[in-house]
């Protein structure tokens, strides 16, 4: 089969703008696909960030009248990511990040402008830029959902479609006045199309009308079919799991090597993990820590929210802390949690470090220097830090659900025997269980033969892209080959 072109839609793309993993996943996976024989294209709004950086800048389609402003499509590349560029300044030429203003709230037109990503990559799906004509429209979360109706409810050709949620629990929901401003038919609103609990559904749209769901790891595909973690959508994604799907997300393992990384203190790998010692001194001296090697030194990288479950954490915490026993914290999100996470570490200045500023380095130096990483998500679609932390020989402890049930393997007598384990898994996630976690590691820890050997299983886990790309390539060509027939 001849190369498959592939036009990724997403509202950011690491490395020109991230606010989180979804914009990891979307700026790895096309590198990861080439060797697969699949061209990506990625398209992307053209905020300050983007438009800036974008180089070999073309303009592809000009748009003298869209939302209520002037448009066009810019093609160029930027950190060596092949993109298009919605480069529409009343849409997108905002301070704050993609979604909300400075003060936190989130921008009032939203629906208008991730309605005109939507719109201009199913017009891209359908051949409006001739250079570029894609065999799949492959669209990552609420913000590119109406991709897919769009091109459902256009008369014209198609190519294949893929919608991937990255977390069910953002959707999209907009009131129902706007169908006709967004451009979408009357027929449109009803179960069937766009309409969900009243409102228009951006997430829903793309879960109706893509010809395969995916998701960012298997047991969160099996978990998102329950009510429980189905928020509302369970129903729709029972009725479609026979093209629904789990793909582990990956990381970029260049970026993620504790053997050439530029941000940590002392360079290491599997065979010597001696080096580990000079970052845990590093780390606790940036954040204040008493210098101890001898401490358990605990690392939390996390959005502060209820999702990520940092209130057990804080709930739990006392009851575990001792002199030998620290916490390395860099999060921010949920001002309540900001505030006692900083008072905690007010009351306990040489045992806790809290750092609520975006700190790229400081994320390396956690991995790096951290004995352990605590992620007790009450969700978790896949998460990307228990990855790194495998790659970095900073065990995790997490709780058994979606992507951290798949990439963890618990620690037991029998996982021990086998030499398979590679961290402490918890269930059900609740203070008390994490607690016990957290007790259980600090034992195994004491055990410096089991800990080392838990490091050295977690380092030899392949976390890249390679085996996941491989899962998306596959998908799209079953997509292309099942459309091919149909045409016959």
């Amino acid at each position: 089969m001849s190369a498959i072109r592939v036009l990724a839609v997403a509202s950011e793309v690491y490395p020109i703008i991230k606010t989180g993993g979804l914009a990891d996943v979307v700026g790895a996976l096309p590198a990861a696909l080439k060797t697969e024989a699949i061209e990506t294209r990625t398209l992307i709004p053209g905020y300050p960030a983007v438009t800036g950086s974008l180089q070999g800048a073309e303009e592809v389609l000009h748009l003298p009248d869209f939302h209520g402003g002037p448009a066009r499509v810019l093609s160029g590349a930027s950190a060596g990511i092949d993109l298009f560029v919605l480069d529409a300044p009343h849409l997108f030429d905002r301070p704050g990040n993609p979604y909300s203003s400075p003060d936190g709230a989130d921008w009032p037109d939203n629906a208008i402008r991730f309605a005109a990503l939507g719109r201009i990559a199913a017009d891209i799906g359908q051949g409006s830029i001739p250079a570029f004509a894609p065999d799949i429209v492959h669209a990552h979360d609420w913000q590119a959902g109406l991709t897919h109706a769009y091109l459902h409810y256009s008369d014209r050709p198609r190519p294949g479609t893929v919608m991937t949620v990255h977390n069910l629990a953002f959707q999209g929901q907009f009131p129902r006045e706007l169908l006709a401003t967004i451009g979408l038919p009357p027929q449109s609103f009803n179960l069937d199309g766009v309409e969900y609990y009243g409102s228009i559904g951006f997430l829903k749209a793309g879960l109706r009308f893509a010809d395969r769901i995916t998701t960012v790891s298997p047991t969160y595909a099996l978990e998102i079919q329950q009510p429980q973690e189905g928020m509302g959508l369970d129903g729709l994604l029972r009725g479609r799991s026979d093209v629904l799907s789990g793909i582990l997300n990956g990381i970029d393992t260049s970026v993620w090597n504790p053997a050439t990384d530029p941000h940590i203190a002392s360079l290491f790998d599997a065979d010597s993990l001696q080096n580990r010692a000079l970052n845990k001194a590093a780390l606790q001296q940036r954040l204040g820590l008493r210098v101890a090697p001898e401490a358990f030194l605990l690392g939390v990288i996390s959005r502060m929210s209820w999702q990520k479950g940092l209130d057990l954490l804080l709930e739990t915490f006392p009851a575990v802390l001792s002199d030998d026993v620290q916490l390395a914290l860099l999060g921010n999100g949920d001002p309540d949690l900001q505030n006692r996470y900083r008072a905690m570490a007010e009351a306990n200045p040489r045992q806790v470090g809290v750092s609520t500023d975006y700190d790229e380095s400081l994320a390396h130096l956690i991995q790096a220097g951290a004995d352990a990483l605590v992620v007790p998500s009450r969700f978790e679609p896949c998460g990307l830090t228990q990855l790194c932390a495998l790659r970095y020989g900073a065990v995790p402890i997490v709780s058994r659900v979606g992507g951290l049930a798949d990439t963890v393997v618990d620690t037991d007598e029998d996982t021990i025997a086998a030499g398979a384990a590679t961290g402490v898994k918890f269930e059900p996630v609740t203070a008390e269980d994490l607690g016990s976690a957290l007790r259980r590691a600090h034992a195994l820890f004491r055990n410096k033969r089991i800990w080392t050997e838990l490091q050295r299983n977690g380092m030899a886990v392949d976390v890249s892209w390679v085996d996941r790309a491989s899962n998306y390539a596959d998908l799209y060509r079953q997509l292309v080959k099942a459309r091919q027939i149909a045409r016959a």
